[in-house]
């Protein structure tokens, strides 16, 4: 009895020992199990994104208050859901090096994809790129569009599950018989259409989008609506232009003389569209600049319009809760502000862009700080849980400002038209410089239309000292063009 005492003794320790690593054994499996259903959870709680891509919309939206009487309730009542950048800023004024910089999170002074007809696929530096669409695929995201998200002939369907550039014909009215009466206005003719409102192609990809939100696509999606207008052809249909009559348009402010300040190099960039029909000269001789705004701000209406067709259907289904709506710009527009049209500039109506974002979890207001179309890329990658792509992005996650549109930032805003050709926007300064050293710097708190140029005044050497700082350090070269017929 002693023995088997003895044994039983022996035995127990052993039996308690099993016992504490099963018990642990369960809790591991237990905890390993928690954390898979916690990141399924995460997964499934990944943000669906609403990527609304406009062309060439400036400042003149309600929010902005760029002109008195545009009408935009719908992109008004978006950045009333979320947070409006009412200081964000293109990283390039022409279609192709914007898109690509946003689409590839990094600067065309990096690059070097400063103009129309530069892919960024034939870029050194770009060529092993991952652009956001693809990232997100890469990321388990379902990723369609339709319209124009990229410039030019290239789609890149290997960044997409499903994608199109157009869902009908450009209208082509301009080829026949131009609506304005412009002299040789060709391609940039501007006016109202009688074309029925669902023939044209940003309505038409709108309702396209509409019916793809009321669709379960069994992952989170990243649904990209490229917008054509405001970019010209400036047609949208008449009843858009029944509240502008000529007589009635406001014209943007415009001094005289402003640009009795500017040094040659800005001079060379006012006079960049007098090899066009659409130049300021040309507008005045023939009586249309009322006309233009008045297209202007009908096709941004209209672009409005478009806009809340997508926002109504979100609101209707069953995905409201969970998708992070993104509305921005590729870069702005002149109507004759410096006595320069359409865009090409390193003044702000070229450069100034509106740009939204709301969603669950983000805040609501107005930010100040200054941010740039390049910073989208880390914010939303961030925002989705997704991971680095492997080129380097150059902006900067916009994260705190979604938290605290009030929150500190130390980046400026960066623009470059071409090689060596910046312009750096702070919360309180624009400061230009110009590949041939010449500068302008303007205080835009006390001069919000950039009228007075201050470079040349010695009170202002320290302010400029500090900006120069802020240039790129790099200017690459341009990149190759594509092919003739490619």
């Amino acid at each position: 009895m002693a023995r088997r005492h003895r044994r039983v003794d022996a035995e127990a320790p052993q039996s308690k020992a099993v016992k504490h690593r099963l018990t642990r054994h369960r809790l591991i499996c237990l905890v390993a199990l928690g954390l898979s259903v916690a990141l399924g959870q995460a997964a499934a709680k990944r943000p669906n994104v609403l990527f609304i891509a406009i062309d060439d919309l400036n400042d003149w939206v309600g929010c902005l208050g760029g002109h008195p009487q545009v009408r935009t309730p719908n992109i008004d009542r978006l950045a009333a859901r979320g947070v409006l950048f009412s200081n964000a800023h293109c990283q390039a004024p022409i279609c192709n090096p914007s898109r690509v910089s946003l689409l590839t999170g990094v600067r065309p002074s990096t690059s070097g994809v400063y103009e129309l007809n530069q892919p960024h696929h034939l870029s050194p530096v770009l060529k092993n790129a991952v652009t956001l669409p693809a990232q997100f695929k890469a990321g388990g995201y379902h990723v369609l569009g339709r319209g124009k998200i990229y410039h030019g002939r290239y789609n890149y369907p290997g960044d997409w599950h499903d994608f199109k550039t157009t869902g009908a014909a450009r209208n082509q009215q301009w080829r026949t018989k131009p609506v304005s009466s412009v002299p040789g206005i060709g391609v940039r003719d501007f006016g109202p259409i009688d074309l029925p409102e669902e023939k044209f192609t940003d309505l038409v990809n709108s309702r396209w989008a509409a019916k793809q939100l009321e669709r379960d696509f069994g992952k989170p999606f990243f649904l990209a609506v490229g917008i054509r207008l405001p970019h010209v052809p400036l047609y949208a249909p008449r009843r858009f232009f029944e509240r502008h009559p000529e007589k009635g348009v406001t014209l943007p402010a415009v001094r005289d003389d402003d640009l009795g300040d500017l040094p040659p190099a800005g001079i060379e960039i006012t006079r960049y569209m007098n090899g066009t029909p659409m130049n300021h000269k040309s507008m005045l001789a023939s009586g249309n600049w009322r006309n233009a705004v008045a297209a202007y701000l009908a096709c941004t209406e209209f672009v409005d319009h478009c806009v809340g067709v997508m926002l109504d259907a979100l609101d209707a289904s069953a995905h409201a809760g969970d998708t992070l709506v993104v509305l921005w710009s590729d870069h702005g527009w002149h109507l004759g502000e410096k006595q320069h049209w359409a865009k090409r500039s390193l003044w702000g109506e070229s450069t100034r862009v509106p740009m939204i974002l709301a969603g669950p979890g983000l805040a609501k207001g107005n930010c100040s700080r200054p941010v740039g179309l390049i910073d989208l890329y880390p914010t939303l990658t961030e925002l989705c849980g997704l991971g680095a792509p492997p080129q380097t992005l150059e902006g900067h996650s916009l994260v705190p400002l979604l938290r605290k549109p009030s929150a500190a930032w130390a980046h400026p805003a960066i623009t470059t038209f071409h090689q060596n050709d910046h312009t750096i926007r702070t919360e309180r300064w624009r400061y230009i410089r110009y590949a041939n050293g010449d500068e302008e710097l303007y205080d835009c708190a006390a001069d919000p239309h950039e009228w007075i140029n201050l470079a040349a005044k010695p009170e202002y050497r320290e302010t400029l000292a500090k900006l120069r700082r802020q240039l790129p350090k790099v200017n690459a070269a341009d990149a190759p063009v594509r092919a003739s017929g490619h």
